[in-house]
């Protein structure tokens, strides 16, 4: 995707077209670009802030974890929560 390609389907997201947001949020999780994702969910998308937990979490960022959890996600908080017990069980072997 080109560049003004990019920037109309953002443009077309900012103006609240799901399906410009579905498509930003879907190449921006293969991109793995927390940026645009983080933008996305502070925008209100629901979608965005489920894909960002599972790329934190596939990618182990307990920092952007720990930022989501604090916001109130409840998801990330559940992602963090079972990465400790995990951590606890492993120390204790």
């Amino acid at each position: 995707m080109s560049d003004s390609d990019l920037s109309a389907l953002r443009e077309q997201a900012a103006r609240g077209n799901r399906d410009a947001i579905g498509e930003l949020i879907e190449l921006a999780a293969e991109r793995e670009d927390f940026d645009e994702l983080r933008r996305l969910a502070d925008r209100g998308s629901r979608d965005a802030a489920d894909q960002l937990v599972e790329l934190a979490s596939e990618k182990s960022d307990l920092n952007e974890l720990r930022r989501l959890a604090a916001g109130g996600n409840r998801d990330a908080a559940d992602v963090l929560a079972e990465l400790n017990e995990e951590a606890l069980t492993e120390e204790d072997e």
